[in-house]
């Protein structure tokens, strides 16, 4: 491991001799790394037989880094092809992160050590570059060229996210094309058995039988559109992304379920029908803003006939107190303009539009870890194929991205809970239904 002499910080010079590249990652993370750190100058740091470490390849990938320290500039370097990890394949990098989470602190050294720090990396390196194509506008760019959460922003946004391939999708949802968290009935099941059940679970939680009406607002790939009218009920699905809407429109076809399935590309305020028997929202909630959950739900209400019942499934903060804003990394190359928020301020908006009864939630945090898990998996397995399709940067961005959400499941950071509730009717009857769940868990 590198080290430090203690002349080298302490002695009468300025700002002390030059650092390796290697030193530096030292100096940011208190000198005592567990895992290999080398870079492009042929320094090193950290044990020689570490399993996991990075390496850093080029200058450019300094400058990203000095520019947009944290997360982000991580982000950046390794998603260019500037920063290597080691230890791991780029469509399951979990492990590796896991261990450079439980080792990597960085901290902000005494003024004169990051003075040295500043001169041996050079003034040059402080420069902010032009990130790599697959980043997003920073915030306050998109703020200035349109409302966030107004329809088009919205738009755009998920334009961004779900509209990279329909193939490459298929690569790592696996043959359920369903692009959230499933429900496991058992820890050896497979993420297909795995999504099905996640269905078969929202379906009977929401009391639908033959000749219901579903509003499914977010539809994705129209997974539960498709799964409700295999079983006689009438589904609108609504969804943003273009190919989302061409993708699900033609399995509906292809399996002769037009008659009681339709998706639009559309907004779901756009929809003009009414007296739903039932609502589902899964995953959509995580994009349409704190700010705007009062609005949503009430949206909800008025499409719900009295007695009708809204299933809301969805990524929150482990607690109520938790800034409702991604990280950089999450809202440049992930979810632009996405925000979380815990279960109790969600069930708090339900409660608060009025005629609205919770009736019962369940968190699936460790199911998500499972889920993301298996897509993992699946880019591994897929990984050529993939690269073929969108390209190496985007498929490595994706196998991080989904990595470090399985590890923020794992450590609790993140969250995703079911809330299930019923519209009254103005004499606060629920409609009659039973007294406890009726649903197999």
């Amino acid at each position: 491991m590198t080290t430090f002499k203690e002349n080298d910080l302490t002695s009468g010079s300025v700002v002390g001799p030059k650092l390796s590249l290697a030193e530096v990652v030292e100096a940011l993370t208190g000198g005592d790394l567990k895992v290999r750190v080398t870079a492009y100058d042929g320094s090193s740091a950290g044990p020689e037989d570490s399993e996991f470490g990075f390496e850093l390849l080029t200058p450019r990938g300094t400058t990203y880094l000095a520019t947009a320290p944290g997360d982000l500039g991580m982000a950046r370097a390794y998603v260019a092809g500037d920063l290597k990890l080691h230890g791991a394949h780029g469509g399951d990098p979990y492990e590796a992160l896991r261990a450079l989470a439980e080792d990597l602190h960085f901290t902000r050294p005494p003024a004169r050590t990051m003075a040295q720090i500043t001169r041996s990396i050079g003034l040059e390196h402080f420069k902010p570059i032009a990130p790599p194509p697959q980043e997003q506008l920073p915030r306050w760019r998109r703020i200035a060229e349109g409302l966030r959460h107004s329809k088009s922003r919205d738009a755009e946004a998920i334009h961004y996210h779900y509209d990279v391939s329909n193939a490459f999708y298929e690569l790592v949802l696996g043959p359920s094309m369903t692009y959230t968290c499933a429900c496991y009935p058992n820890l050896e099941a497979s993420l297909e058995e795995a999504q099905s059940n996640k269905y078969r679970l929202i379906f009977e939680k929401l009391r639908l039988k033959p000749g219901d009406r579903l509003l499914d607002i977010g539809c994705g790939w129209g997974s539960m559109v498709r799964y409700a009218a295999r079983r006689g009920v009438h589904v609108i699905g609504v969804t943003l992304s273009k190919e989302q809407a061409q993708w699900a429109q033609q399995a509906i076809i292809d399996e002769g379920l037009t008659e009681f399935a339709e998706v639009r590309h559309s907004d779901y305020r756009d929809v003009t029908e009414e007296g739903f028997d039932a609502v589902s929202s899964i995953g959509l909630t995580e994009h349409i803003g704190v700010a705007n959950y009062r609005s949503y739900f009430k949206f909800i209400r008025a499409k719900l006939r009295d007695g009708g019942i809204l299933m809301n499934h969805c990524i929150t903060r482990r607690d109520n107190a938790t800034r409702h804003r991604a990280g950089p990394f999450i809202d440049r190359y992930v979810f632009p303009d996405g925000e979380l928020t815990g279960s109790g301020k969600i069930i708090s908006a339900i409660q608060d539009v009025g005629s609205m009864e919770v009736l019962h939630e369940e968190n699936l945090r460790d199911h998500y870890a499972m889920t993301l898990r298996d897509w993992n998996r699946n880019l591994v397995e897929n990984w050529d194929a993939a690269v073929e399709e969108v390209g190496e940067s985007t498929a490595r961005l994706w196998g991080l991205y989904m990595a470090g959400c399985r590890l923020g499941f794992d450590r609790n950071i993140i969250q995703l809970h079911q809330v299930l509730a019923v519209k009254l009717d103005d004499k606060g009857s629920n409609g009659g239904l039973p007294l406890r769940p009726w649903w197999q868990a």
